[in-house]
């Protein structure tokens, strides 16, 4: 796949996510997933906007959720698309638009599991910018991005306009 053409095996409708970029103390909260066939990996915490809910909203209700804490939701860090591979009997794709957003958590939040984990997830961990290199990150591209995108410097996503 190159950057212009879609995969072969594309669904045609386009998701979008969110992803909380929750960052304190030279490391990032994530889910730490794992699955006999792939082993261990490590993902943001976030998910797919349902139908009449705004990003921040969804991004809101994936966090308490997946990591069992209301988060404040803050500026716009980026936006990227991204082809999953979808676990199917025929290679398939499911095109994503994903939303990172800068987040906070009160200083007492403690990493816990929420009332509705993700598939695969074991646990909920603060995985230090410097471990990057020794974990598989999914997707892999954030291993290098993120770092960079954990100090956003100005705001880009205004929620709703009228």
């Amino acid at each position: 796949m190159n950057d212009r053409s879609p995969p072969e095996g594309l669904e045609p409708a386009i998701r979008n996510a969110v992803r909380a970029v929750i960052v304190r103390d030279g490391a990032v909260l994530m889910q730490k997933k794992w699955a006999e066939k792939k082993g261990t990996w490590y993902t943001l915490p976030g998910g797919g906007q349902d139908v009449h809910e705004t990003l921040t909203q969804a991004l809101i209700r994936e966090c308490e959720e997946e990591i069992g804490a209301t988060v404040e939701v803050g500026a716009l860090v980026c936006v990227a698309d991204f082809f999953k591979q979808r676990d199917t009997a025929f290679p398939s794709y499911r095109h994503l638009v994903e939303f990172l957003f800068a987040c906070s958590l009160p200083e007492t939040y403690r990493p816990n599991a929420g009332p509705h984990p993700d598939k695969h997830q074991i646990d909920v961990v603060w995985l230090a910018f410097s471990d990057f290199p020794d974990v598989a990150l999914f997707p892999r591209d954030l291993a290098h991005r993120l770092p960079a995108l954990a100090e956003p410097d100005m705001r880009t996503y205004l929620g709703v306009i009228d």
